[in-house]
């Protein structure tokens, strides 16, 4: 396959908003945390993901219109070949006010990082977004076509932008139907973009420090070409590597629930790497080398963080003179930092609905001081496997309660296969958890290292 060289426009703002893919784990947070820093909750984030459309339709319609929602809303690749990483670092710096910060928070997505960010009252920058391409004629169980249209959409994009990786992650377990529609291709800034760059430069008060936080889950990663890797499958969505074949029982089912009856044996095996979340080593050593004071929070799952974060969360309400006795455990996008902060909640992320995260939240209630309310969001995932934990499993969580036991009404009926918008969330909390009026109170952010230097290690965070 053949390609001349991508000729850029001039970005725009509607061009970097566009090819951030809005159905990424990156870009809700983002969302989420632009808001918490305006003061504002995300209520008016009620786009529907796409696995939550169109429920009326049977089956055989629903999907077929499914994967043309998802082709509209990809970035074509001949936009791909113009696309400006830089100009989308602009943009997402552009998102915040422009005032002096006493601190920042970079790196993997992870929703207990934008708590943080609002509890600090900083911004979060992420150290990658996502971008999805169509893919004409794909199909779900053709991988080997996946990674052959991959490359050509990477080649194109890495052409006019040396400065970024690209890791292609296709997923049924996470997409569904989707992954015969489009690709989903992470985009990881080899080192600090000129924006992010300028913003500690110009945006952050004296004394103002960086806090990096990094994702270190590792997986397979096949090189298709230079600064292009390939995963078969993701950590997020709680199956193995090597689960990704037809070998194994659940994920024949998946496929077979798909309407796929056909999956080649994985590729050979290859090298472990830091998966599509972790972000590129460099972006974390040219973070060190920029001048603004920084420390970086390594984590092994994202379990670890949610539960310190949470934890921190507790102690903080608690020296503030707050109960910090109502808990709410959130999911993938349906999360609302500013609505959690205002309320006097103690928050605790699940990355997705995958059973070991479940298993991990429970752990956590049943380990924690009790709480009087729990309130539980389980994003459905959109598609039925045995890797994602069952309503039951979510209602038992709420169940830790002592006397106000609640999981999300909507969100447990549409699961698992119809998810909700990300303003669910405040929806939900505003019936249960009404917001405090006023301004609330916000954690210094030597508070915050002096805990992490405290009791990181112990809690089994990397600090560095």
């Amino acid at each position: 396959m053949t390609d001349s060289p991508p000729v850029k426009a001039r970005p725009t703002a509607a061009s970097a908003e566009r090819v951030f893919c809005r159905e990424s784990m990156g870009r809700s947070l983002l969302e989420a945390a632009v808001r918490a820093v305006h003061g504002r909750g995300c209520r008016d984030l009620d786009r529907m993901p796409l696995l939550g459309r169109r429920p009326g339709l049977r089956a055989r319609e629903r999907t077929p219109a499914l994967l043309r929602d998802a082709y509209v809303d990809a970035t074509p690749v001949e936009e791909v070949g113009r696309l400006d990483a830089g100009a989308v670092a602009a943009w997402i710096t552009g998102r915040y006010p422009a005032r002096s910060w006493t601190g920042v928070l970079l790196g993997s997505p992870h929703g207990a990082a934008a708590h943080l960010a609002a509890a600090l009252d900083v911004p979060w920058l992420p150290s990658g977004f996502t971008v999805s391409v169509p893919w004409p004629g794909g199909r779900v169980g053709d991988w080997a076509g996946a990674r052959e249209w991959g490359a050509f959409a990477a080649g194109r994009l890495l052409a006019g932008n040396p400065d970024v990786t690209v890791r292609q992650v296709h997923d049924p377990l996470q997409r569904g139907a989707l992954c015969g529609s489009t690709l989903t291709l992470h985009v990881r800034w080899r080192r600090l973009p000129a924006a992010y760059r300028e913003f500690l430069a110009t945006r952050m008060a004296p004394g103002a420090v960086a806090l990096a936080l990094r994702d270190l889950r590792t997986w397979p990663v096949h090189e298709v070409g230079p600064g292009h890797g390939f995963q078969l499958g993701s950590p997020v969505g709680g199956l193995r590597a090597d689960d990704y074949t037809m070998d194994d029982s659940r994920f024949r089912r998946l496929l077979a629930g798909l309407g796929e009856c056909r999956w080649l044996p994985p590729p050979d095996p290859a090298p472990a790497r830091y998966a599509e979340l972790a972000g590129e080593p460099g972006f974390d050593e040219d973070l060190r080398r920029c001048g603004t004071p920084s420390h970086e929070v390594r984590y092994s799952g994202p379990s670890v963080l949610s539960a310190f974060i949470a934890d921190v969360h507790r102690d903080w309400l608690r020296a503030g003179g707050r109960a910090a006795d109502r808990c709410v455990v959130e999911t993938g996008p349906l999360l609302d930092p500013w609505h959690v902060l205002s309320a006097g909640l103690v928050p605790y992320w699940c990355e997705s609905a995958a059973v070991r995260g479940v298993d991990a939240a429970e752990w956590w209630l049943a380990g924690s001081e009790g709480f009087d309310a729990v309130t539980v969001l389980p994003q459905p995932p959109g598609v039925r496997s045995e890797a994602y934990a069952t309503a039951p499993r979510w209602r038992a969580l709420a169940a830790f309660a002592r006397s106000r036991p609640h999981v999300d009404t909507l969100a447990i009926t549409r699961y698992p296969l119809l998810p909700v918008p990300a303003a669910r969330a405040t929806s939900a909390l505003a019936l249960t958890e009404p917001a405090d009026p006023g301004p609330p109170p916000r954690m210094p952010v030597s508070e915050f290292l002096a805990a992490v230097r405290a009791s990181g290690p112990g809690a089994g965070l990397v600090v560095a």
